[in-house]
C-alpha cells in the first residue's frame, strides 16, 4: 500500500482525468500524462488474450492532442456528455516509486435529446509516476467488460 501523500494524490488524479472528461475539458486531459504515456481501450477478452491492438490506441501526449484537435475541428458525431462513476482504487506500490492501480468505473452517456444510457463499464488499469513533482498516468489501459462496443467512441474514456 503506497504511503497515505501518495495515495491521496493517486485518487485526486483519477477523479481530476474523469471530472475533466465530464465538464468537456478535453484540452487539459492530455496533461494528466506524462510526455510519453500510453493510453488504450481493450475489451476484456483482448486483455485477457493479451492481445497488443485495442479499439483506440494513443502513444504519448502529442497523439492525444491531436486526437482531442481532430475532434473538435474534423469528426462529425451527435453531441452528447459523459459521466464517470468511480469505485475507490486499488493502490499498489511499484518498486521505482510510482504506484499501480485499478478502478472499476461506469459511464453514463446523455445524448444531445436528454436520454442517458450506460454507455461503457470496465476498469482502469493505471501505472503512475512522479514526474517534475506531479503525480502522472505513465500508462492507462481502460479495460471494456463487453466486447460490443459503440463504435462512436468519441471522447476519451
Amino acid at each position: 500500500m503506497p504511503a497515505p501523500d501518495l495515495a491521496v494524490r493517486a485518487e485526486a488524479l483519477l477523479l481530476a482525468a474523469a471530472h475533466a472528461i465530464d465538464d468537456d475539458a478535453l484540452e487539459s486531459w492530455p496533461d494528466f500524462f506524462t510526455r510519453d504515456a500510453s493510453y488504450r481501450i481493450v475489451p476484456r477478452d483482448s486483455h485477457a488474450a493479451g492481445e497488443p491492438i485495442g479499439i483506440l490506441s494513443c502513444q504519448g501526449q502529442g497523439m492525444m492532442r491531436d486526437r482531442i484537435l481532430a475532434l473538435r475541428t474534423a469528426n462529425i458525431y451527435e453531441p452528447h456528455t459523459l459521466c464517470h462513476v468511480l469505485s475507490r482504487p486499488v493502490l499498489t506500490d511499484m518498486a521505482d516509486g510510482g504506484v499501480t492501480s485499478r478502478c472499476n468505473f461506469a459511464l453514463f452517456r446523455t445524448q444531445q435529446a436528454g436520454s442517458t444510457e450506460l454507455f461503457a463499464a470496465g476498469r482502469y488499469l493505471d501505472r503512475m509516476v512522479e514526474e517534475g513533482g506531479v503525480l502522472r498516468f505513465a500508462a492507462r489501459e481502460v479495460v471494456l467488460e463487453s466486447r460490443r462496443v459503440d463504435i462512436l467512441i468519441v471522447l476519451p474514456i
